[in-house]
């Protein structure tokens, strides 16, 4: 990668912001907090500069051990950045997936970034007592391209929900109760409708979301199914006349579980809907993928099921149901302490 200096305005405009900062704090501070502080200004498309505040902190001379991959060090210029920071340019725009690693013991570092469209982000970065990883998504660094983002948050929706267990109950639990093809589109056609409402509500911030209280609920709704599967179909019951009405309201409890799993989106606002979109589409392509395995499954064991082990559903909800309330209980918990 060519190595250009930065030109007069860029240098112009990191001298100006060097210069505002506060004072530096003493090396006591740091001792005292075991917290670091540094500045990331982006000066220009690819060029930053990466500043540290506390005094006496030994100036970081491996920049390849601490900056993303396809960064490098630029020289430094007489008159230009403050010797107790330096610029340095990248082969694209530092992105939500890249992590600057700084080789520090302290406790964490507060990172304030203030990137070329004028917004700012500071965040806390916790260290694991010999390097201190710096995510960019925690500071709302942008996407490189719609196809990383959208790649990066496909790939954390699968995952989310094959790893994710007691989801994968509830939707073996409904395939258990419906009867017939197109009851079952109707069920899980409402399933993902309802908590993709409550996951994207709960991530753009218009529903707060009580991580406990939302995982036991979660444990719960599947003891409830494992009732429904070991009674069995009867005439007053609405989970076998309206399993898509039952499977739209607990979605709506599912979907702030797959938002607690998410977190905040470490990203601009204007990429938060399509990586949204995008982790969403990752879960209904794991939950579908679970769904052909499991029907593929029982057309291979249909003889099997159907002659040899009647009581199979039945038993299968007294399963359901006990792994349901050991979670239950495990996460009760969380509720208290909420």
């Amino acid at each position: 990668m060519r190595k250009r200096a930065p030109g007069l305005a860029a240098l112009a405009w990191v001298a100006a912001n060097v210069l505002s900062l506060p004072p530096p704090a003493s090396a006591h501070d740091v001792e005292l907090t075991s917290v670091a502080r540094i500045f990331l200004d982006q000066v220009d498309q690819r060029r930053y500069v990466l500043s540290i505040v506390d005094a006496l902190i030994p100036p970081l001379q491996d920049s390849e051990e601490v900056l993303p991959n396809g960064c490098a060090r630029l020289p430094q210029r007489a008159g230009g950045l403050s010797p107790r920071g330096f610029a340095f340019e990248c082969a694209e725009e530092l992105n939500f997936d890249d992590t600057i690693t700084l080789p520090w013991s302290f406790e964490g570092v507060v990172v304030l970034a203030r990137w070329q469209d004028q917004t700012e982000a500071s965040a806390y970065f916790r260290g694991d007592g010999e390097k201190i990883p710096v995510n960019l998504g925690g500071l709302r660094a942008g996407a490189s391209s719609r196809a990383r983002l959208s790649s990066t948050y496909f790939v954390m929706g699968g995952e989310h929900i094959l790893f994710g267990i007691d989801h994968l109950l509830f939707v073996l639990g409904l395939l258990l109760l419906v009867r017939g093809f197109g009851t079952l589109v109707k069920t899980i056609t409402a399933f993902t409708v309802a908590h993709s409402i409550t996951l994207g509500a709960a991530v753009l911030g218009y529903v707060s979301v009580d991580g406990g209280a939302v995982e036991a609920a979660i444990a719960l709704s599947i003891v409830l199914l494992a009732r429904e599967i070991v009674i069995g179909p009867g005439r007053d019951q609405l989970v076998y006349r309206r399993p898509w009405l039952v499977a739209f309201v607990f979605g709506l409890l599912h979907g702030l579980g797959f938002a607690g799993a998410l977190g905040e989106i470490g990203l601009p606002g204007a990429d938060i809907p399509f990586a949204l979109l995008f982790f969403n589409v990752g879960v209904e392509a794991g939950q579908l993928l679970f769904i052909v395995v499991l029907i593929a499954l029982e057309r291979i064991f249909r003889g099997v099921v159907r002659y040899r082990i009647p009581r199979l559903q039945p038993a299968l909800g007294y399963v359901l149901g006990s792994l349901a309330t050991l979670w239950f209980l495990e996460r009760l918990p969380g509720v208290w302490s909420a």
